[in-house]
């Protein structure tokens, strides 16, 4: 790599735990979880870290004390992400948590300096052991990377691998691999902003899941994959990253579809999971993986179109990883499902009321509502582009739509543009607390939902804190409810404790 962000002079030789790691001099920008445990690490092999973070709450002071005590420097402020320190020498690499935007000022003046500017996921890398470390499966994409990764751990679980996915917003990758025990393998998300700045890694498998609004970023993804670089066939833009990545000889490309599987492809025959890539008369026959039942078992009982591509993407990696058929099925069964992803609250009066509020990006939101017809969505936050692409695909499913502010004008503007005959109605933040704001929320959808409806909280964005000010990127505000939380609790006290079978 010859960019200001590939491996230059020392930097080159850091591609193990034990390399000469001392005295090397690194900014951390961003103390969540990621910026944590990258520091804890290079602290511990002897760098010198200056640690940076415009956001000081509770948690993130808890954090710099610790490190602090370990003999990072520590600077908690506004100010602190304005441009990189000016004590002492430039730094020999920033490490960008994994929230930080490439447009942020102080990672715009490290890129003008020509400072190397990596992620969590590069550290990680570099850390491996040097001998006998754990191949990595690789998972990107604009939505459904975290149910992807979890359902091909759980598959490689039963495949009799000690596994694991990272990457996410609970587990660092660094923190993983530095186990006291170590791992076969490891199933790695990745972000779009996390991989603008990864280099590195070699993964055996690669999938990007979807591309939304754009591909940049993500075809990194496949770079340097070994075995199989896995794509969506419903997605072309995602083959065509393929096509265009410079991977290792005899690297596979391989397709996965919700209908037919053709040649070297994944897909479904009736409510078989079916693998026409990794088995030895792949053209004449092909491999049960499972059934639509199964999928719907790590779902928690909902069956959408795009968890059944997510665990079809999930199974590829795990076959390319050489796990048998049987493990895909036997993992599927076992996943646990996640909160905030289409959870069923409730049902009443043939209403459901579903918590999809991990759905915070148009393609996600796009994914939940293509699950349900007709729909009460609730929506609203930070949202940042494929509005119209969200509201013009989904108009005809809308019965009606609560959008909640303050920052709902622009949603309000796409659907006034695609779906003008939809009822809309708006409910801005008040300065009283979550509990009031949902309770508002959900009396609004209540009044507006028919028998057969469902009320889908999937918010396309970052939905804003009760004090009008978006939550930090990827958390809660310090002291107030996840909103998926906020908007069961208020579910529940609406509809009353008897809400039907479907409850929890």
């Amino acid at each position: 790599m010859g960019s200001v962000d590939g491996p230059v002079g020392r930097l080159a030789g850091l591609v193990h735990g034990r390399a000469d790691w001392a005295g090397l001099r690194v900014v951390v920008a961003g103390l969540d979880r990621a910026g944590f445990a990258a520091a804890d690490a290079l602290l511990e092999r002897g760098a010198e870290v200056v640690v940076v973070d415009a956001w000081a709450d509770e948690g993130r002071r808890d954090l710099a004390a610790i490190l602090e005590t370990l003999g990072a420097t520590i600077r908690l402020d506004a100010d602190a992400e304005d441009g990189l320190p000016d004590a002492g020498p430039a730094p020999d690499a920033v490490v960008a948590a994994s929230d930080r935007r490439p447009d942020g000022r102080l990672l715009t003046a490290a890129a003008a300096a020509g400072v190397p500017i990596w992620s969590e996921a590069e550290v990680a890398w570099r850390m491996r052991p040097a001998t006998g470390a754990a191949p990595w499966l690789t998972v990107a994409g604009t939505s459904g990377k975290t149910t992807t990764a979890r359902m091909a751990a759980a598959m490689l679980t039963a495949a009799g691998q000690r596994a694991v996915a990272v990457g996410g917003e609970d587990t660092p990758i660094v923190e993983t691999l530095l186990h006291p025990e170590p791992y076969d393998v490891i199933v790695v998300e990745l972000s779009r902003v996390v991989l603008h700045r990864l280099w590195s890694p070699s993964p055996r498998a690669s999938v990007c899941l979807n591309v939304g609004s754009g591909p940049a970023d993500l075809g990194r993804v496949y770079e340097n994959t070994e075995i199989a670089c896995v794509y969506n066939a419903a997605d072309p833009a995602t083959e065509q990253l393929v096509v265009d990545a410079d991977v290792v000889e005899g690297c596979r490309a391989v397709g996965f579809t919700l209908g037919v599987p053709g040649l070297s492809m994944l897909g479904v025959v009736e409510d078989v999971l079916a693998d026409r890539a990794f088995v030895a008369e792949r053209r004449t026959s092909a491999a049960e993986l499972g059934t639509l039942d199964d999928v719907r078992t790590a779902a928690g009982g909902m069956l959408a179109p795009h968890l059944v591509a997510d665990a079809l993407a999930a199974a590829a990696l795990v076959r390319a990883h050489g796990a048998p058929p049987a493990a895909v099925r036997d993992g599927l069964r076992g996943v646990r499902p996640q909160p905030h992803h289409l959870a069923r609250v409730a049902e009443r009066d043939g209403v459901t009321w579903i918590d999809d509020s991990a759905a915070r990006s148009p393609h996600a939101a796009a994914a939940s509502l293509a699950a349900f017809d007709p729909v009460v969505w609730v929506a609203g936050g930070v949202i940042r582009g494929g509005l119209d692409e969200l509201v013009a695909g989904n108009a005809r499913r809308l019965r009606a739509v609560v959008l909640i502010g303050p920052d709902f004008d622009p949603i309000a503007e796409a659907l006034a543009r695609h779906a003008p005959d939809v009822p809309v109605v708006t409910v801005g933040v008040p300065d009283t607390g979550a509990v009031e704001f949902m309770d508002a929320v959900v009396a609004r959808a209540r009044d507006l939902a028919r028998p057969g409806d469902t009320v889908l909280l999937a918010p396309a964005g970052a939905i804003a804190e009760p004090s009008g000010s978006p939550a930090h990127p990827g958390e809660a505000h310090p002291g107030e409810a996840h909103p998926g939380e906020a908007f069961a609790a208020a579910v529940r006290r609406s509809v009353g404790p008897s809400a039907g079978p479907g409850e929890g």
